[in-house]
């Protein structure tokens, strides 16, 4: 998992911004992964002005399968959302409003939108399924009945 937050604001203490040094090394991260015949998910908000260019350089260099998912959720829905995470007390409404986009997609054919009535499971079963095929949803069953 490579975390556009995490490595952002934790590792290099950086704002989101423009060219943004944040961006060479999430490129960095999943390219040292891929090559090592890793799955990676690459999370963020990730918006499509300073991200697109090398979120298509790594889907184009990259031999295997590439999925991108963009969250359409409403000014309301990601507040409510917001209110449920351990951050939320690390910015406010007024923070988030300068950041949030509507319809902010990168235009990849590859990108497939998730509505936000879509709960938690049906998310991670429809990823799971249209990222490794059929067999994942059992096959993550069997993994959270190990646990």
């Amino acid at each position: 998992m490579v975390e556009q937050d995490y490595l952002r604001r934790i590792v290099l203490k950086e704002k989101d911004v423009p060219g943004g040094h944040n961006i060479a090394l999430i490129d960095q991260t999943v390219r040292f992964a891929l090559n090592r015949g890793w799955n990676v998910i690459c999370e963020g908000i990730m918006h499509a002005e300073q991200y697109a260019g090398m979120l298509n350089r790594l889907r184009r260099d990259h031999r295997g399968r590439t999925v991108f998912y963009y969250f359409d959720l409403s000014w309301e829905e990601t507040l409510r959302r917001h209110e449920t995470r351990p951050q939320s007390h690390e910015f406010g409404h007024d923070d988030m409003r300068k950041w949030y986009r509507a319809a902010d997609q990168l235009g990849f054919a590859e990108e497939h939108v998730i509505l936000q009535e879509s709960s938690l499971d049906e998310t991670a079963n429809r990823i799971l399924c249209e990222v490794f095929g059929g067999g994942a949803v059992s096959q993550r069953s069997e993994a959270r009945a190990r646990l």
